[in-house]
């Protein structure tokens, strides 16, 4: 069932004021929204959080916005009734405003004026592969495996399979997802092809040692224990439900793969952004409000979110699966429980701004692997970062929130240019630093992937 607020139009003046006296912040003017009714898209996963914050904390409301908040059957179809849209606007893999925009897949332009979160996803092998994995892992003086696990350990097992011709089948969300690039991005750091795509064969699998297919990520678990696949990359609770149902382990996190990787954006179409700027606005203010609450106080509200996200309504998965992960805690192994403060990160290291490496970044991964067939250069990365990820909304709702009370001047980065610091080589698994200033020397670094000038036709890479 959807969730919506109250609509009370004679009081939505009186209710948004009350809320900041009692709050004790500065009387704000409100803004004069365009439209306030609204439906928003979420998929049932824990970083829709910010979301199901606003709408229960009433910060939606205090912008005179009155939400309904629906859980969508997949990403394609979150995305598709975005475009159309039957939703507003939603919670959205950060490829996806990258891959409409330039085409790959549905063709239509999104933007995004506020990233969700920060790190949240885990890579999980069954107990069957996990058991011809820990073979090849070191493990510590507790006894307990070293971490991070990186994929070497899984390269002997894929030979195995392949030698006895059976195909290596592993999971993931959506072609365009974070968690297809952080699965590909893992096992190629082991030696491991996870395979290209071209424009005749969007499968993935072209020269893949592992075949990686799209799996809705409330169904990884069921699909896991099936047997139809052997590993899957995804959001939390996914990874912490198959240790609780003791048919899988996870055996590393993507803040393993990449320290405080982007993750989820909130995506509109820019056709409602135009239409609309004071929702818009109004829109990305609530949702700051949200994520800091999330992360204050270092975390001391993630109990309560867990209680919300739990609900039927939202996430519907037990507290305890959703707790072991957004407390600061995540589980490998059954009974291995590691302190990971970072694993979702919400709102602290700017991790709500909408950083144009971040969308370069996605952009690299899709070039690497052949969505984007053709090699281009930097200025076009760049380009199309500007016209997706849109940092000039965001700082304009948070220097009102800054003005009325509600966050800090110091949590916000006023004198970015929109690309962050690159990203040391250590904070990498595989080594290779990062900058989105350089997308085509960084390509040209990776050691498995289309290199420049590259293109795949039929089954083969071709250097021109």
């Amino acid at each position: 069932m959807p969730i919506r607020t109250r609509k009370t139009f004679g009081l939505k003046l009186t209710i948004a004021l009350a809320s900041q006296l009692l709050a004790g912040v500065a009387s704000a003017e409100m803004l004069d929204v365009e439209k306030d009714e609204l439906k928003f898209g979420f998929i049932k996963l824990t970083d829709m959080a910010p979301l199901a914050v606003a709408y229960e904390k009433g910060y939606f409301e205090d912008e005179g916005l009155f939400v309904t908040l629906e859980a969508q059957a997949n990403w394609k179809v979150l995305l598709d009734r975005t475009i159309t849209g039957e939703l507003d606007g939603a919670h959205m893999l950060a490829g996806q405003p990258l891959a409409a925009t330039i085409g790959f897949g549905t063709k239509a332009h999104i933007v995004t004026p506020f990233s969700m979160d920060l790190n949240g996803n885990g890579i999980t092998v069954s107990n069957e592969i996990w058991d011809l994995m820990k073979a090849n892992i070191p493990v510590g003086a507790d006894g307990k495996p070293e971490h991070p696990i990186k994929a070497d350990a899984l390269k002997p097992v894929i030979e195995k399979f392949k030698a006895e011709g059976k195909p290596f089948n592993m999971g993931m969300v959506f072609p365009v997802s974070t968690h297809n690039y952080e699965l590909r991005y893992w096992l190629a750091s082991g030696g491991i092809h996870p395979g290209f795509y071209s424009p005749t064969d969007v499968s993935g699998q072209i020269k893949a040692d592992a075949l990686l297919s799209v799996t809705p990520p409330p169904q990884m678990p069921a699909t896991l224990e099936a047997g139809t696949i052997y590993g899957y990359c995804v959001g939390e609770p996914w990874n912490q439900q198959a240790v609780f149902k003791g048919i899988g382990v996870p055996v590393v996190t993507d803040y393993e793969i990449w320290k405080n990787n982007p993750e989820k954006v909130f995506g509109l179409t820019k056709e409602f952004t135009e239409e609309y700027p004071n929702t818009t606005l109004a829109i990305t203010k609530a949702l700051i409000r949200a994520a800091k609450w999330l992360d204050e106080n270092d975390n001391a509200n993630r109990m309560e979110a867990v209680e919300i996200l739990s609900r039927p309504e939202y996430v519907g998965a037990d507290k305890e699966v959703i707790a072991n992960s957004m407390t600061g805690t995540f589980e490998y192994e059954k009974g291995d429980k590691r302190e990971v403060p970072d694993f979702n990160v919400f709102y602290r290291y700017f991790a709500t701004y909408p950083y144009y490496s971040d969308a370069v970044w996605y952009l690299s991964q899709m070039r690497r692997w052949g969505q984007i067939p053709e090699a281009k250069p930097d200025s076009w990365y760049d380009e199309v970062a500007k016209s997706v990820y849109r940092p000039d909304i965001y700082m304009k709702a948070a220097k009102m929130l800054v003005d009325e009370g509600y966050v800090e001047e110091a949590d916000f980065p006023w004198n970015s240019d929109g690309y962050r610091e690159p990203t040391p080589a250590a904070d990498i698994i595989d080594g290779v630093p990062y900058d989105g200033k350089h997308p085509n020397a960084y390509i040209d670094s990776l050691s498995i992937g289309l290199k420049s000038g590259d293109v795949v036709k039929g089954s083969e890479v071709i250097k021109q």
